[in-house]
Parts: structure tokens; sequence; C-alpha cells
């Protein structure tokens, strides 16, 4: 009526079952045949040592699923077999209900019922031996050690072993589970670099051939179809080394394939004699400003090359720029400035300055991966980004940490 649900029991285990009905046929048996284990009791008759043992027997089903209670009865029963001639069965009973309680009970009745029947044994003993005065009454502390602590101590200590395997099975899993997210977190950062890497190298050959294309369909002009045509066709093939060039590096090394280097900034004299070839059309052209510390010669200066993350990191932020310049650029000089000043931290800054404004003719269209790209580069060495409209000038600003110790940590 009051919606609750009453606990279900379950059903006792195979092993219970067979263990409780054979006590019960030893005990049985052993009466049968009178053999007691304290004859000499005669303030009860005979059949009442049957009593303990067919009540602590049916407790053997209960061992797994109700410890405490087992142990309740047991308890009672075995006190109340030493009134009657007394059944070896019923004692046996007791002990395997005693370390059952210890095994499945609650942690905390798993901890006191070793301390508890110790003392108890102790007691037992000192209030024999001030008893009886004999050397014999030790047996008796003996018997209540064997029957109560032994029983407790062994069902502690596989406890414990059964605890420690857990615990070291879950130590396991959980390392298992922290490799797997490490490798699923490495996949991902990889991913991620490729798709740097190919929106890099492409974007900017990409663009160029978007915008001459649309240049050639829309001018009705046989120079100037030609003419970009021509570009079309030189993007086209750097295009396609640049994407032989990358899945020459995910290849695997044992296959024979040749280390490629990675682009540096002695390459950018290069890169924007392309941008210029590009970006003719559009009324762009390309200036690069190498304001770097020539001497003395050192680590991160002109003659010694940076770091290898930061190399590529500042030439891929180059690149992008003037990639995002060929596609949205008002007419005028895209400037690329690059500083190295070792007085504030060994700081590299490549800073790209675009003429900001409305252009003539065709324009590329833009996702916005190229600046996230570029800040992700940047986070990536511990360096700061910045990029937005400065009056009429689009500024693109980087600064790296040029020093080896800085890329390491």
């Amino acid at each position: 009526m009051d919606g609750g649900v009453t606990p279900k029991i379950p059903a006792p285990h195979r092993d219970d079952v067979l263990l409780a009905v054979a006590s019960v046929a030893a005990g049985l048996l052993l009466w049968s045949l009178g053999v007691y284990s304290s004859p000499s009791r005669n303030l009860l008759p005979d059949w009442a040592a049957l009593v303990p043992l067919l009540a602590l027997g049916p407790m053997e089903l209960l061992r797994r699923s109700a410890p405490r209670t087992t142990l309740a009865v047991g308890t009672a029963g075995v006190v109340a077999d030493q009134f009657t001639v007394g059944n070896l069965a019923t004692v046996l009973i007791f002990t395997d209900l005693m370390y059952a309680a210890v095994v499945y009970g609650k942690p905390a009745m798993a901890r006191r019922l070793p301390v508890t029947t110790g003392l108890i044994t102790v007691a037992v003993t000192i209030a024999s031996v001030a008893w009886l005065r004999t050397p014999q009454a030790l047996l008796i502390g003996v018997v209540t050690g064997i029957v109560s602590f032994g029983p407790a101590l062994t069902g502690a200590t596989l406890r414990n072993h059964r605890e420690a395997a857990e615990a070291a099975r879950l130590r396991a899993e959980q390392t298992a589970l922290l490799a797997e997210m490490d490798r699923a977190q490495a996949v991902v950062a990889e991913r991620a670099r490729m798709a740097r890497e190919l929106h890099d190298m492409v974007a900017n050959h990409l663009s160029a051939i978007a915008i001459h294309s649309t240049a050639a369909l829309s001018i009705d002009s046989p120079a100037t179809s030609r003419e970009a045509l021509g570009v079309i066709r030189e993007n086209s093939v750097q295009g396609l080394a640049e994407m032989r060039r990358l899945i020459g590096l995910l290849r695997d090394a044992g296959a024979g394939q040749e280390a490629v280097a990675m682009p540096s900034l002695d390459a950018l004299d290069a890169l924007l004699e392309q941008a210029r070839t590009n970006g003719t059309a559009s009324g762009l052209d390309f200036v690069l400003l190498d304001e770097r510390s020539p001497a003395p010669p050192g680590p991160g200066e002109r003659g010694e090359p940076l770091p290898a993350p930061v190399e590529l990191a500042a030439y891929r932020i180059v690149q992008e720029s003037l990639t995002n310049a060929l596609k949205h650029a008002a007419p005028g000089t895209v400037t690329v400035r690059l500083t190295h000043d070792r007085g504030a931290g060994g700081l590299l800054s490549v800073e790209v300055d675009s003429p900001y404004g409305d252009r003539p003719g065709p324009r590329a269209p833009g996702s916005g991966a190229g600046l996230i790209g570029m800040r992700e580069r940047t986070e990536l060495l511990g360096g700061r980004f910045e990029a937005g409209r400065d009056g009429a000038v689009w500024r693109v600003r980087a600064q790296l940490p040029a020093e080896e110790k800085a890329v390491r940590a």
C-alpha cells in the first residue's frame, strides 16, 4: 500500500546447499553412533544435542546473504550445545559461520570480529586458569581460540587478499583506460596537426586558382585569360607537389621513404615571390622586412636556425596570412616583418599588415579556419596571437618563444 518494495532474498549458493546438507547429515550420523563431544554432561537428554545442530545447519544456506544473522544464531547455538552431550558437527558449523561472517560481512564487522574473538579467547583462558587452577585449564582457551579466533583470522586474511587483488585489478583497468584516453587524445592532436598542415599547404594554391579562374571567366580578354591559366597551372603543380610531400610525411618510415625537410623561414623569399605572382591581378605587392638581429650568432638569430617547431609555426603563419591577403586584401602593399628581441625573453615576432577595404574583381570565399589554425600553432608553443583591423590595415601578429628551452617546456 505504501509503494515499498520487499527486498528479494537471493537464492542460496550451490556450495552452501551442499555444505548445509553434509553438515547436518554428518551431525546426525555422529549422534546416531553415540559419538558426543562431551558425553559426561547429563544435564539434558541426549536428543537435546540435535536442537543446536538442526538450528545451525540451515544457517549455512544464508552464510553469504545474511552473515550477521547467521553469526548471531550460530553463537547462540554453540553456547546451547555446551549444555548438552555435544555434537562435533555443531561446533564445525559455527566455525564456518564465523569465517563466512568475516569474508562476506560488511567491512566494519570484518574488522571487529578478529579483535573481538581474540579478546574473548584471552578472557576465557584467564578465567579458566583462575577458576580451575590447573594447567589443563589452558586447553579451554586453546579450544576457544580454535573455534572462534582461528576462523575469524583466516577469513580476515582471505578478505584482505581479495581486496588487494580487486584493487590491483581496478588500478590495471584505470591504467588501461588512461592509456586509451592518451592514445585517443594523441590521435585527435595528430589529426588536428595534419589538418593544419593540409590547410596551410594547399589553401594558398587553391585560393590563387580560384581567383584567377574567376578572373579568366569574368574578363573577356585573351591575354588576361592566358595569364590566368598560366598562374592556375603553376599553382596546381605546386599544390600537387605539396600534397605529395604531405603524403610522404605520413607514410611509414620503414618503407624507405626519405625524410622531407620541413619549411623554414629561409623559404620566405620564395613564398613572397609566389604571392607577388598570384596577387598581381588584384593590385597587391608583397614586401619582406627581416629585422632579426644578425650578430652575435646564437640560438634564434640569423645564421643559427630557430628550433624546428618555431620555424614551422612562423612559416605557416606567414603563409596563411598571405593566403588571406590574396583572398580579401584591398589593392596595396602587404608587409611581412620579422623581429627577434633578445631583451624581451627571446621572442620571435611575426607581423603581417594587409590593406583593409573594398577590392575590385573576384574575391575567394573564406572559412575562418586559417585564423584558428594560426592561433592554435602559436598557443601550442606558449606564444601570443592577435589578429584584427587597425584602421585601414588588417594586422596579424604572433609572438613565439624562440629559445630552445621555451620550446621544450
